[in-house]
């Protein structure tokens, strides 16, 4: 059962509990510009720090951090970051420990350095952005021969998730914008999931209503307060998505990263309008086994949490928030070539828990939408 700590005065506390060895300390680019920098490093047990690894991880470089954890016999691991951070993380855990993924595959038998398998490796998350909720969750992102992996298992949901509202404050604001939309996006997917569930749909209310209500003092008057909100909206949002996982949105997202360069959380907010548009069309299949009528009142619901009476009217708010945020959609080079390309590689695991049919066909329709001229 994870432990989700308020405030990182607490961290020493869980750390010197957790640390017998060393330290294993995951952290991204931002780390030396955070303010609670010193506090981390100021941990009463002996640490190694592992860093060397992009925004979008790969295998190999994953495998470092495996082989540094190892040789190091670190019996605990830190993450600060973002989610990249907390997925290498998890990622270092699942192979230390000799678990499997969720397709039943070893993803890191090849970069395993010895036999010996680790019993118990405590994992604690302090997130540094409001956006991902991987500090909740049981799934990690790494990228092996440039295509996307996900990688799931119980175990590697970490078992601590501090969190610290502070780490906020300078975090670079087209960042906070990026982020603050994943997490609104997660939690508006997880409420219409074919795997949502009442607990599911209870953390994503609780996401959604709290983003709506405190995204413009947290984005425009950079509002403490807003910021603990946020961040904790981002957490119910984690949670959400780890009961029922994402839609459509985020399955369409991923090339646009690739191939535009948008950060995450920017390219499922251009996706999500277009898609909730869509699925309110007669055209629209309903896949859901609970019906259309189930799934139209879940779509109310989410307009109720967003301010509004019906869908349409939610879909423009949405629209406008993206304006107002100045978030726009990518622009195409070879519009032909591009769509191709887009429409081919969405993963039809994810589309499947869209609540509404998706095929090759209507996702390119959808991307000529989305993608402008």
């Amino acid at each position: 059962m994870q432990q989700i700590i308020q405030g990182i005065g607490h961290l020493p506390e869980i750390i010197s509990k957790a640390v017998r060895q060393k330290l294993l300390l995951v952290t991204d680019a931002s780390f030396p510009f955070l303010s609670i920098k010193d506090t981390v490093e100021s941990l009463a047990v002996e640490k190694v720090r592992f860093s060397d690894f992009t925004s979008n991880p790969v295998y190999e470089d994953i495998c470092k951090g495996i082989r540094l954890c190892r040789d190091e016999e670190c019996d605990a691991i830190l993450a600060v970051g973002g989610g990249s951070a907390i997925d290498v993380a998890k990622c270092i855990k699942m192979a230390m420990l000799g678990l499997e993924n969720s397709s039943g595959a070893n993803l890191f038998q090849d970069c395993q350095t010895s036999d010996r398998q680790t019993k118990t490796l405590t994992l604690v998350a302090l997130p540094t952005t409001a956006g991902t909720g991987s500090e909740s969750t049981h799934n990690a992102v790494m990228y092996y021969k440039g295509a996307k992996q996900t990688v799931t298992n119980d175990a590697i949901l970490p078992d601590y998730a501090v969190l610290e509202p502070a780490v906020l404050a300078t975090l670079p604001l087209y960042q906070k914008k990026c982020t603050l939309l994943d997490a609104l996006c997660q939690g508006i997917e997880s409420w219409w999931s074919v795997n949502s569930t009442d607990e599911s749909k209870a953390y994503a209310r609780q996401a959604v209503e709290a983003i709506v209500r405190y995204w413009r003092p947290y984005i425009v008057n950079n509002d403490a307060d807003a910021a603990g909100q946020i961040m904790w909206a981002a957490n119910y949002a984690g949670r959400a998505i780890n009961i029922s996982a994402t839609t459509a949105a985020h399955a369409m997202s991923y090339k646009l990263t690739s191939l535009y360069g948008l950060p995450h959380g920017h390219a499922v907010a251009v996706c999500l309008p277009e898609i909730w548009d869509y699925m309110l069309t007669p055209a629209a299949v309903c896949i859901d086994p609970r019906g259309k009528a189930y799934l139209l009142s879940i779509f109310n619901d989410i307009a109720h949490a967003l301010g509004y009476a019906k869908a349409h009217e939610a879909i423009l708010w949405f629209r406008s928030l993206m304006n107002t945020l100045d978030m726009s959609s990518p622009v195409s080079r070879q519009r032909e070539e591009e769509l191709t390309l887009l429409s081919c590689s969405v993963n039809p695991v994810r589309l499947k828990n869209n609540p509404v049919a998706i095929d090759e066909a209507q996702a390119r329709t959808l991307y000529e939408a989305i993608v402008h001229s």
